[in-house]
């Protein structure tokens, strides 16, 4: 048996798409064959991310979606299916930070994350759930974080959406298992994004220092493991949070 990631035919959807992880998961997926829808606010970047998926002779397509605003989920969902004319995968990746001490966080600092990290995941999730259902091959990826399971300091908001993240997966993945929908998720530690670049050097210098592997991990890491889990080598994992963090949180 060939233990190849063969991803053929399969249509994707991948949110936060335009940069870092989600830019990456985007290109990965096209190289194993899928078509790839992908979503994100900034058009630019969307069309530059789409043009590297068509070097892999599959279809892509750019879906400028505001997470934040429910209405442009569907909208998205639908767009992808009509598109491809269906969907097979689909990946959370969009997330945002709004960082501050819990005892200065702002109310407001608290509902944007919650909602377009956790809140916007379960959207996606049910909108997307139908097509995954006629699909027969139902994947869903969920990123999460290494946050989410050990907590950071000023990040109490990000720390308790990606923690709700991992329990919407395994609540996910036990109403649809007798659809055989696979839904898992994967938590990263510290990877090269933008996003890492601004977190304070003294303390991503602490991070590093704490990881068994003393670096940071590439966004080529995380993707190859969302590309695993959406092939049919994952078809009898689900409920499951994979950290892919270098031993950090272990």
């Amino acid at each position: 048996m060939s233990l190849t990631i063969d991803l053929k035919g399969r249509k994707a959807l991948v949110t936060g798409a335009s940069r870092g992880i989600g830019r990456e998961i985007a290109v990965t997926l096209a190289q194993a064959g899928a078509d790839v829808a992908c979503v994100a606010t900034n058009v630019t970047l969307l069309d530059e991310v789409a043009a590297m998926v068509r070097t892999s002779g599959v279809r892509a397509e750019t879906i400028p979606c505001d997470i934040g605003v429910p209405a442009q989920i569907e909208a998205a969902v639908a767009k992808a299916a009509d598109v491809f004319g269906g969907l097979d995968i689909l990946v959370n990746n969009a997330g945002v930070t709004k960082d501050n001490l819990l005892i200065r966080m702002k109310e407001e600092e608290w509902d944007k994350v919650l909602d377009v990290n956790l809140k916007g995941a379960f959207l996606f999730m049910k909108a997307a759930s139908r097509h995954l259902m006629r699909s027969k091959f139902g994947r869903i990826v969920n990123i999460a974080s290494v946050a989410g399971i050990i907590g950071n300091p000023g990040q109490a908001n990000y720390s308790a959406s990606k923690a709700g993240l991992m329990a919407l997966t395994k609540s996910a993945a036990r109403e649809f298992a007798s659809r055989a929908i696979c839904i898992n998720a994967v938590a990263p530690g510290f990877v090269k994004t933008d996003m890492a670049g601004g977190v304070d050097p003294k303390t991503l210098e602490a991070a590093v220092g704490a990881i068994p592997f003393k670096r940071m991990g590439e966004a080529r890491e995380i993707a190859d493991v969302v590309a695993f889990l959406s092939s049919d080598l994952a078809k009898y994992i689900t409920g499951q949070v994979i950290v892919v963090d270098g031993g950090m949180a272990m």
